[in-house]
């Protein structure tokens, strides 16, 4: 084992070693003329850490929940987020189209990029994750050895000489020393700029080396020295006032150099304690401490904060200058249902939660959560628009309701900036657990007590928490017993997923046979037949087709499968919505008496008995804990079923 531990700490040092260089000026020169990308500004090399991790195009092909979704947009996906981020394509395409166009040396170069968005959206996160990635994939970088700010070599060759030596290198040199490395090559090393020594480093967020972060600052007691450093007072009985050996440059915008600085809740801050964070993009330069002019400072800024401290700022007509410098990009609540479970999903395997999850428990969590971040509108109900925001197709009367998602978006353009955060649910979550630690189970119907509890006791506006109460006790109560019925009678149902096929094709032969006016010839006994128009009703009645409608109904299926055969995609039950609605809904009123019967029955027979423990075996198989069927089945029979 010992020899195992030795052969990865040899291995590391192996790596370090073979990734490191260190050299003259001279030597540095032949490098960047064999690749001038080394000499790459902070965006560019951001950029190409996201670009380097592989970008696809988002395929709505095989997706028709995507397809609805992204008809007139063409996101990318970007891998470097993609396992961490979810439901905020919109936010990251922007994002990385910030950086592309900084890396161009566009104006947005010189902009700040600032993140507005609730609290909870994932700002911070997104900050997280770009400091991680320059940090993991950004490196190595070369720079002066022993410069405070890990500046760029090229810096050294004197300006009058600059032009040439870009026309060598094929690149244009940007940039000034700091006082510090001008000092040594002046003094120190006599003018001998080709031999200073260079090296490479590391990003580092620990170490501050090319990361840089400043907090929010206290607005009674605002030291620059925080953004720019100071002067080491220790020094100051060796050298005089302007001499740079006596700078201390560990501000985060010094540290930040090469990488990246992130400001937290930015607007905090006062207006004139940012002015050196505007000066560093626009001019590319800070304001030394003490008597020692400008500092170039080649960095990314970022900063974040939430709506409210956002409004308060851009109100106020005196901030134009800097306002006229930043990139705003919104950083909302996901929308989606299917992303924001998945958010849940990821939370709860990076933390030690080791409690069975029964089915639909995080899927009605996340409906509350989006619910309540949803603005109403008079074209649906909100549930309705939740369902279209996940690129559902809602059925109605047997049709598809055809609603724009894109017109309910454009109507609500501020959607998603306020309502419930992740944080929220997952304390709700945790809350469900520790209230059923015995059976260390957590479900549905434990989850919407436990979200009910926390809103009575939140501190929310009235009308709020009547509104949330609403969704938890009412829409969402209806919608998981409509869930929770159509899982219980697929277990009654012996091979339901057969059954529904089985009678999938027999409507389609008898609604063929009804359009086209002609008779079929059964599968099975190859008998000649009329279409059965009874039977076509029974189905048809299940989504609200009757009368006249059927035939329209009819006529739809029939054109909608051609158009799928003729594609040469397989016809399933499923294939279309309303069908597929019509017929889950035959199959439950099949037998909806008798699970009614075997699951409310307080004794029940040897049939009965047989019957309703293979409907609990099935829903074991389909993913339900043991320890929590009971109270699910007595919750649908106290609520589905009242005799």
């Amino acid at each position: 084992m010992t020899e195992d531990f030795k052969k990865i700490i040899e291995k590391d040092r192996e790596t370090k070693q073979k990734h490191s260089w260190s050299g003259s000026m001279l030597e540095y020169l032949e490098i960047v003329k064999k690749d001038p990308t080394v000499a790459k500004l902070s965006h560019k090399r951001v950029y190409d850490v996201i670009i380097s991790r592989g970008v696809s195009a988002l395929n709505t092909d095989d997706d028709q929940k995507l397809k609805r979704l992204h008809q007139e947009e063409n996101y990318k996906v970007y891998n470097f987020f993609a396992d961490s981020f979810f439901g905020m394509d919109k936010t990251i395409n922007q994002i990385v189209r910030y950086f592309h166009s900084a890396s161009l040396k566009g104006e947005e170069s010189r902009q700040v990029l600032y993140l507005v968005g609730p609290v909870g959206s994932g700002k911070s996160s997104l900050v997280e994750r770009l400091k991680q990635g320059l940090e993991e994939y950004g490196g190595p970088f070369y720079a002066i050895e022993g410069c405070p700010m890990f500046e760029e070599p090229l810096h050294l060759i004197p300006r009058h000489l600059r032009r040439e030596f870009s026309k060598m290198l094929g690149l244009e040199i940007e940039g000034d020393l700091c006082p510090v490395c001008r000092y040594r090559v002046k003094d120190e090393r006599k003018g001998k700029w080709e031999d200073y020594p260079v090296r490479t480093y590391e990003f580092s967020i620990r170490a501050r080396r090319g990361v840089g972060v400043v907090p929010p600052v206290d607005p009674n007691n605002q030291d620059t020295s925080v953004l720019i450093g100071s002067e080491d007072i220790s020094k100051l009985d060796i050298y005089s006032e302007g001499d740079p050996r006596v700078l201390d440059l560990t501000g985060a915008l010094n540290v930040a150099n090469r990488g990246i600085c992130e400001f937290i809740e930015v607007f905090k801050n006062e207006t004139e304690y940012l002015h050196a964070m505007i000066t560093a993009t626009q001019e590319k330069s800070i304001p030394a401490p003490g008597r020692h002019g400008m500092i170039y400072v080649d960095t990314t800024i970022i900063a974040h904060s939430n709506e409210a401290e956002w409004k308060k700022f851009k109100s106020d007509h005196t901030n134009e200058a800097i306002l006229d410098r930043i990139v705003t990009v919104k950083v909302p609540y996901n929308l989606r249902l299917s992303e924001e479970v998945k958010i849940y999903k990821k939370i709860l395997r990076q933390s030690h939660f080791t409690a069975d999850i029964a089915p639909h428990t995080l899927e009605i969590a996340s409906m509350f959560a989006i619910l309540s971040r949803l603005e109403s509108t008079s074209k649906c109900d909100l549930l309705t628009k939740l369902k279209l925001y996940n690129g559902e197709e809602v059925i109605e009367k047997g049709r598809t309701k055809k609603i724009d998602v894109n017109e309910l978006r454009e109507e609500a353009k501020n959607e998603g900036m306020s309502g419930i955060s992740t944080r929220f649910i997952m304390k709700a979550l945790d809350n469900a657990l520790s209230d059923n630690i015995q059976q260390n189970c957590i479900h549905p119907i434990s989850v919407r007590e436990a979200l009910v509890n926390m809103v009575k006791e939140a501190d929310l506006p009235e009308d709020t928490r009547k509104r949330y109460l609403e969704f938890l006790q009412d829409t969402l109560h209806k919608e998981y017993l409509e869930i929770l019925e159509k899982e219980i009678t697929k277990a009654f149902v012996y091979s339901y997923q057969e059954q529904a096929e089985s009678l999938f094709q027999n409507y389609l032969d008898h609604a063929e046979a009804y359009v086209n006016k002609k008779k079929f010839r059964d599968r099975n006994t190859g008998q000649e037949l009329e279409a059965d128009e009874a039977f076509l009703r029974s189905i048809e009645e299940q989504i609200g087709v009757v009368g006249t409608a059927c035939d329209g109904f009819r006529q739809e299926v029939i054109a909608y499968l051609w158009s799928v055969t003729r594609k040469g995609e397989k016809i399933q039950y499923n294939s279309y919505e309303p069908l597929k609605e019509a017929i889950e809904g035959k199959l439950m009123s099949a037998v909806r008496d008798v699970s009614r019967i075997i699951t409310t029955a307080r004794a029940r027979d040897k049939e009965q008995k047989e019957k309703f423990d293979r409907m609990v075996e099935v829903l074991m198989r389909n993913g339900y804990p043991p320890s929590c069927i009971d109270t699910i089945l007595k919750y649908a029979a106290n609520n589905l079923w009242k005799d």
